[in-house]
């Protein structure tokens, strides 16, 4: 037998659940997105997007993106809608989905919503003042009303709108990808005018908590001048796993041609998301200021970002990665590894057929929702495990939870978990184990859906190859 999985029960530091948050962007004539998660005839969310997103369970849905650099948040509210200019995705929004019925939404799903305001389109002239005409920037004084808009009891406009209650939105992003053009906001401005957006926002409402940008070395000035007013630093980790190298099997579809160097390449792609962690977290060491991923995806070459994605070897690689957020969880509060919903990219995470059918889980969002639904609210400590097995552990009370992947493309590692001075009073494992070449579609989206089986009480168990588990251990 290997050698086996040793844990240390003791809860160590907090995980937050925001670790598995979800993404949406209304992506214009790129991917469907949000226009295709709406149903105009019925002018209502599609039930079949609503009961996927609620399987899916994300803690945090986040509005924005790039869309947000030129996004006016009075466009989408009210009764009458002002269509926009999608500048960066292309065609022409309708505006139909706006803050009400985003809101709407993910109380309906059971999340928290958060917007991305418009950071004065972080610096970027060609959004602020675009050929087609009109101002698409919007400064601290617009941000602040939005914040009123959601959160006053008494804003007047909101109830004409038809919500009587106050949102109560109380995490919210400042810019987005700021410092990835060199044409915007360098970091002096950028950590300048989010001190005034901050302030002005904190204005309407003390309470909220701000995301601040603090990517490509911004951290640490960001937080120097804005710090006292920011709660979390925001950085996207974008990752291609070697993909543009010619020789690479993830290079466009050549996925297909050899599974075994594809399953190579994808087991080591957690490698260069986690180094770019370690820079960020040594910029931010000595503060208390955590940090947050709002975006995180593969990157690959290939027609709508490479269809490798649809298989389970990647569902199996994005478990690494998130073994490698919950490692860092003691800084890390919010992740996520997808963006949310769309019609044609395969970095999404749920898949919505057009103009009908049904939609479903990419392998992706198997793997989140799968570790959302068992995971503790402490991490715990990991001393030994097998050969080939990636794992981590936390705790909730007298359960213990082990997120486990067998990183053996076609062999079951069979082997024991012990837990030192504790005894154990029942186990089970939630487990998805497929070929790795298994491309889902529509037609075979149940294909991936986890399977609960109880474990012997000597906790011996075979994890299949090519397979991400949870386990579930209830301690006496």
């Amino acid at each position: 037998m290997a050698t086996a999985i040793i844990v240390d029960p003791q809860p160590g530091f907090a995980l937050s659940p925001d670790l598995y948050m979800q993404f949406m962007e209304p992506l214009g004539t790129t991917d469907g997105s949000v226009a295709a998660a709406w149903d105009h005839v019925h002018d209502d969310w599609r039930p079949d997007v609503v009961e996927a997103t609620a399987e899916l369970a994300p803690p945090l849905l986040r509005f924005g993106g790039c869309l947000s650099s030129y996004y006016r948040w009075r466009e989408g509210v009210g009764p009458r809608r002002k269509p926009m200019v999608n500048l960066l995705w292309g065609g022409v929004e309708s505006n139909r989905v706006g803050t009400h019925e985003f809101v709407d939404f993910c109380r309906r799903v059971g999340s928290q919503p958060f917007f991305c305001v418009n950071f004065e389109s972080d610096g970027r002239q060609g959004w602020a003042r675009p050929p087609c005409g009109g101002k698409r920037s919007a400064g601290p004084a617009e941000a602040a009303a939005w914040v009123d808009y959601c959160n006053n009891p008494d804003n007047e406009l909101r109830k004409r709108h038809g919500a009587e209650e106050p949102f109560g939105l109380k995490l919210w992003q400042v810019g987005n990808e700021t410092s990835y053009d060199p044409k915007g906001y360098d970091r002096e401005t950028a950590a300048r005018r989010t001190l005034a957006f901050a302030k002005a926002m904190r204005r309407r409402d003390p309470d909220i908590r701000i995301i601040a940008w603090g990517d490509s070395g911004w951290a640490k000035r960001m937080l120097e001048v804005a710090g006292e007013h920011i709660d979390l630093l925001a950085f996207h980790n974008m990752f291609g796993a070697g993909s543009r190298e010619p020789s690479s099997p993830l290079r466009y579809n050549q996925f297909r041609l050899d599974p075994d160097a594809t399953w190579a390449h994808l087991m080591d792609a957690y490698r260069g998301p986690e180094e770019k962690i370690k820079r960020i977290r040594e910029e931010v060491q000595g503060t208390s200021v955590p940090l947050a991923i709002t975006e995180c995806h593969f990157a690959l070459l290939g027609r709508n970002r490479c269809e490798v994605l649809s298989t389970w070897a990647a569902g199996v690689a994005n478990a690494r990665l998130m073994h490698v957020h919950e490692r860092h969880g003691d800084v890390l509060q919010i992740a996520t590894l997808a963006d949310f919903c769309g019609t044609r990219w395969q970095v999404n995470a749920v898949m919505i057929p057009t103009p009908g059918g049904t939609s479903f889980l990419m392998p992706v969002a198997r793997v989140m929702g799968l570790y959302r639904r068992h995971s503790g609210t402490h991490a715990a400590s990991v001393a030994t495990t097998a050969t080939d097995l990636d794992v981590t552990a936390s705790r909730t009370g007298a359960t213990l939870f082990l997120h486990v992947v067998n990183t053996n493309r076609t062999q079951a590692v069979t082997t024991g978990i012990e837990v030192p001075g504790h005894a154990v009073q029942s186990a089970r494992v939630f487990e998805i184990a497929a070929p790795p070449e298994l491309e889902i579609m529509e037609h075979n989206a149940g294909a991936l859906a986890p399977q609960e089986k109880a474990v012997p009480p000597d906790l011996r168990w075979t994890f299949p190859a090519a397979s991400v588990s949870a386990v579930e251990i209830r301690l006496v």
